[in-house]
């Protein structure tokens, strides 16, 4: 049994946690409410700004084409794939980098003008390497998502306490044994956020992909809505990319309770 003075705490979390949900649905429904407000009593310009009847229609439109979920997953498809590419992948390499300090010296200045050129530019090299493909656009996600990730985890695992790193050495604590029973578990929250920041990264440049060479997608519907003139889809595939978006961050956070609940 809890202490009264427990109870009282994991109470006030609660709350706490309740009015942090009710304040943000407050919020997306207030702006919700004003936007259409606005829309009916034409104080913006509908055809620019769109409304949320519109963006429903369009939804509706979509789903009676038969075509809503599918550009949907497609979306979802590529930005799983460089999701788990780009994260898998920076961990490794930053893992590398942690181990073998040489390495991590001579690459850094690399990974910084890397991470500073306008990955939007080198579109076209990529779609004629890759080829105007599903290939093209996962690979410009991941030009712009893994680089950050390796810089990110890089720099958490060197931020590692380094009075644990020699009590483990010691001991006589094997690398990988440091590796496994230190630098991991202390940094998964280093680890979640770096997810987090990811998703939005990875998010942006399939978007930037599919604008570039996709025949369908969410990209491919914001893209073809703007030479159409049709600002109703435009504003539908950015609220699928925000809901989308928040599907998987919400997945990340799902997991952190998960795991913090298991350690």
């Amino acid at each position: 049994m809890y202490s009264k003075e427990h109870q009282k705490y994991l109470k006030k979390i609660k709350i706490t946690n309740f009015l942090v949900r009710l304040t943000q649905i407050s919020i997306i429904t207030l702006f919700i409410f004003i936007w259409q407000y606005a829309a009916d009593n034409n104080l913006i310009n509908t055809f620019i700004a769109s409304s949320p009847k519109s963006i429903i229609e369009t939804i509706v439109n979509l789903y009676k084409d038969g075509t809503l979920f599918y550009h949907i997953w497609i979306t979802f498809y590529e930005v799983i794939i460089s999701f788990l590419i780009g994260t898998v992948g920076g961990i490794i390499i930053a893992t590398i980098l942690w181990r073998f300090k040489f390495i991590s010296k001579v690459i850094d200045p690399y990974l910084t003008i890397l991470n500073s050129l306008p990955k939007v530019s080198l579109g076209p090299i990529i779609i004629i390497i890759a080829g105007a493909s599903t290939n093209s656009i996962i690979i410009m996600a991941l030009f712009i998502s893994v680089i950050v990730t390796i810089i990110n985890v890089h720099q958490a695992f060197t931020s590692t306490d380094e009075n644990k790193i020699r009590l483990l050495k010691s001991f006589n604590a094997k690398p990988y044994q440091i590796y496994f029973k230190l630098i991991l578990p202390s940094n998964y929250k280093n680890l979640i956020s770096s997810c987090k920041i990811n998703i939005g990264l990875v998010f942006i440049g399939v978007i930037m992909g599919e604008f570039l060479v996709s025949k369908a997608g969410v990209g491919y519907l914001i893209m073809y809505g703007s030479q159409v003139f049709n600002l109703n889809l435009v504003m539908t595939g950015i609220i699928l990319l925000a809901l989308m978006a928040t599907l998987m961050y919400y997945l990340i956070v799902f997991i952190e309770k998960i795991y913090s609940k298991n350690h």
